[in-house]
Parts: C-alpha cells; sequence; structure tokens
C-alpha cells in the first residue's frame, strides 16, 4: 500500500442523498475513501438557510469545522455563533452541534480525530434537536 492517497472530494458518494437530505445538503466523509487510519474528513455543502435536522455529539470524536465559502450558524449546545469564511470552530466530543446554511448556502470541512469505524458506535444523533 502507498503512503498517500488522492481523491477529489466531489467523486466522494454524498450521503445526503441517501438520507434525503438533498438537496439541502451535501455530505461527502471521505474518512474510508482517503483510508485515513486516525482521523475523519468530510465536505459539507449547505443550501442558503437550510438547517440539518438533527444535532449531533460525539463519545470520542473531536471536532473542526471550517467554512471555506459562503457563511453559517452553528448552535453548539444552548449557544448560537454565526461563521464566516474561514472561520474555525473546534467542538469537543460531549457538545452537542447543527449547523444552518447563510443567505449564501456554506461550503465546510469537518476534520475529526480520532477516526471511529462507524458512525452509530460512536456518534449520537438528536432529531429536531435545534428548533428556535
Amino acid at each position: 500500500m502507498a503512503g498517500y492517497t488522492i481523491k477529489n472530494l466531489k467523486g466522494v458518494d454524498d450521503a445526503a442523498q441517501r438520507f434525503g437530505l438533498s438537496p439541502g445538503l451535501e455530505a461527502r466523509y471521505a474518512r474510508g475513501p482517503l483510508e485515513c487510519e486516525k482521523l475523519g474528513l468530510t465536505y459539507f455543502r449547505l443550501a442558503p438557510g437550510f438547517r440539518v435536522p438533527f444535532g449531533h455529539r460525539h463519545h470520542e470524536q473531536e471536532e473542526v469545522y471550517v467554512v471555506v465559502e459562503g457563511a453559517a450558524r452553528v448552535r453548539l449546545d444552548d449557544e448560537v455563533r454565526d461563521l464566516g469564511k474561514w472561520d474555525a470552530v473546534r467542538v469537543a466530543p460531549e457538545t452537542v452541534r447543527a449547523f444552518e446554511g447563510g443567505p449564501e448556502g456554506a461550503v465546510m470541512l469537518a476534520v475529526g480525530a480520532p477516526a471511529t469505524q462507524a458512525l452509530g458506535k460512536d456518534a449520537e444523533l438528536i432529531q429536531g434537536w435545534w428548533k428556535d
């Protein structure tokens, strides 16, 4: 096996389509396709005003989200914060989080470590968590 892997993130399967969250959300989980051993990487695209319909937290995985295009809002436990281009937010595993696309939408990258084998083993999804 080579000591590197190259993948175009837009060529990774869009999980949001499988879960009926498209076209509001695009979510490309690249940990497997990149053969990551110690971290995960995800590409997200949020449509303008689209709010992820669930919050989530982890048991082990710490995450950093970076807005690379547009703007977004994030709810972190009971606090809502605005994020702009190149803003990065680190989220501790136990903090519940969810995102909403800004007026032009947002493109974000998320990096998490340690890599976990399956979403159901490390993450807890909380449906309908962010309500105004």
